[in-house]
This record gives C-alpha cells, structure tokens and sequence, in this order.
C-alpha cells in the first residue's frame, strides 16, 4: 500500500509532494503518538522546524 501512496504523490499537477511523520508526545498521558501530513516538498522543512 506504501508504494501506491509514493507514486501518487508524485503525479500530482507537477508539484512534488512529500508524507511526513512526526512523534508527538501527549502531555496528558506521556504517552507518544504519530502525526502524518502529506505537504509540498520545500515546506517539510518548516513543517519539522516547528513543535
């Protein structure tokens, strides 16, 4: 199923477009949780600068 999600983002309208996960950790429970976002490729930067 990972290889069908790559190349769509791909494909799409000649942006190129990256899936990013982050860990995040609750602060009620301690406990971590994932956070995927699919953005363009020149925001991943800013998009992992920022808690």
């Amino acid at each position: 199923m990972a290889k069908k999600v790559v190349a769509t983002l791909r494909t799409t309208s000649g942006k190129s477009f990256a899936k990013v996960i982050r860990m995040v950790r609750s602060e009620k429970t301690g406990a971590y949780a994932f956070k995927e976002n699919i953005i363009p490729s020149e925001l991943v930067k800013d998009f992992l600068a920022k808690k």
